[in-house]
């Protein structure tokens, strides 16, 4: 069977990524830090008829988030699809305008977004590159394109990211491995911000089976 590993995974979109390519046949492997929430998502998604099974790693640390992929790997016979998504734990997250902006304020950002990302990356590229196949697919907010004041500390890295994904999509062109980027400028579920678009993860969640199985686009925003 082939497989996605979901690095960031929780009760959003990780779980309806996971719904979206498990009920097609896929194994899903869930890779986050907090153990108990993991072990939630597998009992939903095994209740559903899916094949899952949680890897626990913090994302900020490389080598446990490195090795989660190769126990996901070995569980699975592989990883044929990667979906990168880690979300900061509610309270912890600390936004800064773009004049108020420190160093400091952006660099756990790009620890948290665009280094665990090449970290995933380097962790299954190798095999993919050796199968000729593959897929990777990076999660963002829509501050990757049309950046917020009030987010001036989080919109450099995720342009930073969003860069570096098109960048692979291009480098990886004719390889036979997919890699885009999914740019969400809405609040997933309601109790958003006031003037922020609010939408469904079950309505976004298509939009990854069509760059994984369409294979000829580097990027998707929602909404569009």
């Amino acid at each position: 069977m082939p497989s996605i590993a979901i690095v960031g995974a929780g009760p959003g979109m990780g779980l309806a990524i996971a719904r979206t390519f498990g009920s097609r046949g896929y194994d899903v492997a869930l890779i986050a830090r907090n153990r108990a929430k993991l072990d939630d998502l597998v009992a939903q998604l095994t209740a559903e008829g899916i094949s899952a099974a949680a890897f626990p790693a913090d994302v900020l640390d490389h080598d446990a988030l490195t090795q989660a992929l190769k126990d996901a790997a070995s569980r699975f016979g592989g990883i044929d699809v990667l979906e990168h998504s880690p979300a900061p734990a509610i309270g912890s997250v600390n936004l800064t305008s773009p004049s108020q902006t420190g160093p400091s304020d952006v660099q756990g950002w790009f620890d948290f977004l665009l280094y665990s990302a090449i970290t995933a990356t380097q962790a299954v590229l190798p095999a993919m590159r050796e199968a000729g196949a593959g897929t990777l697919l990076f999660t963002n907010g829509a501050g990757s394109i049309d950046p917020i004041p009030r987010l001036g500390n989080v919109n450099p890295a995720q342009a930073a990211l969003r860069n570096w994904v098109l960048n692979l999509h291009k480098e990886l062109a004719g390889t036979g491995i997919q890699a885009a980027h999914v740019a969400i400028g809405a609040w997933i579920g309601a109790g958003g911000p006031p003037g922020v678009p609010t939408a469904e993860a079950e309505d976004i969640a298509p939009l990854y089976w069509d760059l994984h199985t369409q294979r000829d686009e580097a990027e998707r925003v929602f909404p569009v």
